[in-house]
């Protein structure tokens, strides 16, 4: 039998090969029941009937034999039969296919009546307020819980009355770099108010505006006891400068005013000018690392002319050029109390040079300090600098460092430095010298005792050189620091200089970095130092190449000595090991056994 019954036939054809169902008769059959059960099950017996009917016809065109026929029919009659109660999974199949026509027919009229309606005018959405008693802040790590943020301003409160309270307390206080800004000046200039302690207070790099700056109007001119005021590193611009200057108009105590890397400009500097004009307390004023160009220069100039007062001026790293060197020298002209000027990298170049010059040999005062570092000053710059040190019975220090005066350049300062005896510091270095100019100053120290600091770094002397510094320092001069970092002298130029150190007994500081020594000069420093020295007290040997040999030459001699004066020795960056370095540390506490001295070595 091939199948059950006639309900079997409609929910589940299943051909076999006995079986000649045509593929068309049973997509006609799958078709028509697909449809129609719902319509066989909830009718009148009749239409049962019709069904049945179907059924057999078709099952006896499937087979061809009138038996099977009849006993298909037989089957069907008795599967057919009138039953009190519907099966459930027929009520589903037919029910389900109606449920999704409705529904889909119910979705489909919702989204054409969606698109057909017009849009309605959206209503004004009020604004939602973020969470009652919370903050909040696009910063990072801003949106704190109230009372994290009030536990921090309580302490920011306590951390500003404690700087209140050092003002109130203490006659020098530093609060540099403490980042308290505008508002903290606000409240911490109160306590500078009528203050009779305080008299040197350092508010550099505190994140300080122009506004900050008014936070002293009503306080600082009250004040007389303060005598130095810091606000370097201090963006207070042009606009913050002419607050402070229209201040300090009427202040009668700040004798020093620091304004390095402030972002003053032209017209800042023009209105320090017109302070100076009618103050007449202040006695140094550093504007170092500004934008003051040559206008601005000229505003201090003419201040200059008019102020009696003022006796440092400090223009490092500004914009002068030369132009605002030859201005400044026609104040220069005028003035008696100017004792020390800084124009180190303002550009001004052998024609600036020229024209300051002029200005100094006609300045009435006796200037002890000068600056020209880092000015692009040629060989024919350094002729007008040597007629100054010639002519000069006041300048104590000079420094020419970072220019380009090379061998000619050095002996026409070394030349004036014959007629000299005023200075004791000069600093030479970065003059692409080399040996020739090097044994010209070298001459000048036979006889001149008055120069105690020579700085020569960064010139090519090599170990020429320094043989010929040697030869006369050995028994001449009066040298306490010389500085000879980067100057290629090498293992053969420390030999010179060891030899040295046998017979002088001036030099107390000596800097010998970047030389290439390596151990080989390492050694015959150390067989100097094995020798009773009572100046050296200062040894840097930084950037030679001394490795483990040469640490342990100088650690033996360090422990031969009982009577080593020595209390500072550098050897860093040179390719010590651990041994060498644990020499190096055993003959430290060697010489704190033996002298009590304590000997700083740096690896």
């Amino acid at each position: 039998m091939d199948c059950a019954s006639t309900l079997s036939i409609c929910s589940h054809p299943k051909p076999t090969a006995n079986s000649s169902f045509s593929t068309g008769g049973y997509v006609l059959l799958r078709r028509r029941l697909f449809f129609s059960p719902s319509l066989q099950y909830v009718s009148s017996g009749r239409r049962r009937l019709k069904f049945q009917t179907f059924a057999i016809k078709n099952a006896s065109a499937s087979s061809g034999r009138s038996g099977r026929a009849r006993k298909v029919y037989t089957e069907s009659q008795s599967e057919a039969a009138p039953s009190t109660s519907f099966p459930v999974k027929e009520i589903a199949s037919s029910v389900l296919p109606v449920g999704s026509f409705i529904v889909v027919t119910f979705v489909m009229w919702k989204l054409v009546e969606k698109l057909m309606m017009p849009k309605k005018s959206k209503a004004p959405v009020q604004e939602k307020k973020p969470t009652e008693g919370v903050k909040w802040s696009f910063a990072a790590g801003t949106n704190l819980l109230p009372n994290f943020g009030a536990k921090i301003e309580r302490e920011s409160k306590l951390r500003l009355n404690d700087f209140s309270k050092e003002l109130r307390s203490f006659s020098i206080v530093d609060m540099s770099g403490r980042n308290f800004g505008d508002e903290g000046l606000f409240f911490l200039a109160e306590s500078l108010a009528y203050n009779q302690v305080a008299e040197e207070v350092n508010f550099a790099a505190n994140g300080i505006t122009a506004e900050g700056i008014k936070a002293f109007d009503g306080i600082l001119q009250s004040n007389i006891s303060l005598k130095v005021l810091n606000l370097s590193g201090n963006s207070i611009g042009d606009e913050g400068a002419k607050v402070l200057c229209d201040i300090l108009v009427d202040n009668s105590g700040i004798q020093k005013l620091q304004l390095n890397s402030t972002n003053i400009g032209d017209e800042g500097a023009k209105a320090i000018a017109e302070l100076l004009k009618k103050n007449s307390t202040l006695r140094t004023l550093e504007l170092n690392n500004n934008l003051i160009d040559y206008s601005g220069f000229s505003g201090l100039a003419e201040a200059l002319l008019e102020n009696k007062s003022l006796n440092s001026l400090y223009l490092n790293g500004n914009y002068g050029g030369a132009l605002g060197a030859s201005a400044l020298a026609k104040g220069l002209e005028g003035n008696k109390a100017l004792r020390e000027l800084f124009l180190h990298g303002n550009s001004i170049g052998d024609e600036g040079v020229r024209a300051l010059i002029t200005g100094l040999s006609l300045h009435k005062g006796k200037l002890t300090a000068l600056d020209i570092g880092n000015n692009m000053i040629t060989s024919k710059g350094a002729f007008h600098v040597a007629e100054y040190v010639k002519k000069s019975k006041s300048l104590l220090w000079l420094n020419v460092y970072m220019n380009d005066i090379k061998d000619e350049g050095a002996e026409k300062i070394a030349d004036a430095l014959k007629e000299n005896r005023s200075i004791t510091n000069i600093d030479l270095g970065g003059n692409d010298i080399h040996a020739k100019g090097i044994t010209a100053i070298a001459e000048v120290l036979k006889d001149n005792t008055v120069i105690t600091a020579l700085e020569l770094g960064y010139n090519p002397m090599g170990p020429d050189g320094a043989r010929a510094l040697s030869e006369v320092l050995k028994f001449h001069g009066n040298i306490k620091t010389l500085m000879l970092g980067w100057c290629k002298i090498g293992a053969k130029g420390a030999e010179f200089i060891a030899d040295t150190l046998k017979y002088n007994n001036t030099i107390t500081t000596l800097d010998l970095r970047a030389n290439g020594l390596s151990d080989e000069g390492a050694k015959s420093l150390a067989r100097s130092l094995k020798v009773v020295n009572e100046a050296l007290v200062s040894l840097d040997l930084g950037f030679n190449e001394i490795r483990d040999e040469g640490a342990f030459s100088i650690s033996q001699a360090l422990k031969a000595n009982e009577d080593v004066r020595l209390t500072s020795l550098n050897l860093a960056s040179n390719f010590l090991t651990k041994l060498g370095q644990s020499a190096l540390t055993d003959a430290r506490d060697h010489v704190y056994e033996m002298n009590e001295k304590e000997l700083s070595i740096g690896f």
